[in-house]
Parts: structure tokens; sequence; C-alpha cells
């Protein structure tokens, strides 16, 4: 059994310390984490046009003419389902652009619509 409960305890300094060094790691450590976090926001949207025009051009090939909307190459089987804008979080605000001549469809190709700009100062509109 102990005598005395106060040595048994941590003193305030030695508590001080602990705290400071734990703020210490996490100044390190949490900067780092959001780099990586918005990094691969970066390239799961780079991915994500990447597959999309890829369907477009196939859609393309097959059928002499672009799709008119993304809808449309779901429904014929280029891609499984609309994939979701990882900076926006939601499937519905990409941006498509048509092509030059009307009568061969709507969709030429897809940007982003989110706002701001990639780590490298471009806009996510312009990927």
């Amino acid at each position: 059994m102990r005598k005395n409960p106060a040595q048994a305890a941590f003193t305030l300094v030695e508590l001080l310390v602990v705290m400071a060094i734990i703020a210490t790691l996490l100044a390190i450590a949490v900067p780092r984490y959001f780099s990586s976090l918005e990094k691969s926001r970066e390239t799961a949207l780079r991915q994500s046009l990447s597959v999309m025009r890829e369907a477009i051009d196939r859609h393309y090939g097959d059928l002499g003419r672009y799709p008119d909307s993304l809808q449309e190459l779901v429904s014929r089987r280029y891609l499984r389902s609309l994939p979701v804008d990882p900076v926006t979080g939601q499937a519905d605000t990409w941006v498509t652009v048509a092509p030059e001549d009307s009568g061969k469809g709507n969709v030429r190709d897809v940007n982003s619509g989110a706002p701001g700009s990639g780590r490298d100062g471009t806009p996510y509109g312009s990927w």
C-alpha cells in the first residue's frame, strides 16, 4: 500500500511537457494529412474525367455521334454510373462541352463544375 497518494500523480510540469510534445507532433502531422487529402481528391477528379472522356470517345466511335447527355453514357452502358465529382461530392455538377456541329450530339467533352483551383493553380473547370 502507498502511504502518500500525491507521489503517484503526475506533476503539472510533466503534463505540460507531454501536451507540448503532442501539440508539436500534431503541428507536423495535420498539414501533411490535409495536403494528402487534397492530392487524393485531385487524383480522383482527374481519373473520373479521364474515364468519362474515354466513354464519350467510345460512344462517338461506335455510333458516329456524341451522346446527348452524360446519362446516355450510363443508359447505353458505356459507364456503370455517373461518377461523383470528388471536389463537390455530387454527380450533377459536371459541365458538358457541346461539339461545334450540333447535329452530332450534345456532349463532346466534360469538365468539373467545382469552384476553385487545384494545387497547381489551374481552375478545376479547365481540367
